[in-house]
């Protein structure tokens, strides 16, 4: 996939981001939505993908968040990408104490160790 340089946010960078679930992929997603970017030198586009395992699959659940981010300069994209790993870390440690699915895949784990 090409995509031209936009000339007034020449800086750019995709993160893909996989889940376990799409439900899990799309919470995170509604987290992160509900703030706006800071700057008006930061542009930013959050989607959900299918992984590429589900791609091969013919699987259309989508459990990859992906975050396009377009800057004027590296300095802004960096700043920006910052504070969105900073929020992500926060959701990912949220949902890990508080998720009904990922404490139950933890006690399933639990269990078949023991």
């Amino acid at each position: 996939m090409t995509t031209a340089i936009d000339p007034d946010f020449p800086c750019a960078l995709t993160i893909d981001v996989p889940f376990p679930t799409s439900r899990l992929a799309s919470t995170a997603l509604q987290a992160l939505q509900v703030d706006k970017e800071l700057s008006v030198l930061v542009s930013r586009i959050f989607t959900l993908a299918p992984s590429k395992d589900a791609v091969e699959a013919n699987n259309t659940e989508t459990s990859v968040l992906r975050a396009e981010y377009k800057a004027t300069t590296n300095r802004m994209l960096r700043v920006a990408v910052n504070s969105f790993m900073e929020s992500l870390n926060l959701i990912i440690e949220v949902m890990g104490e508080l998720d009904e699915d990922v404490l139950a895949a933890r006690g399933q784990a639990g269990t078949e160790t023991q």
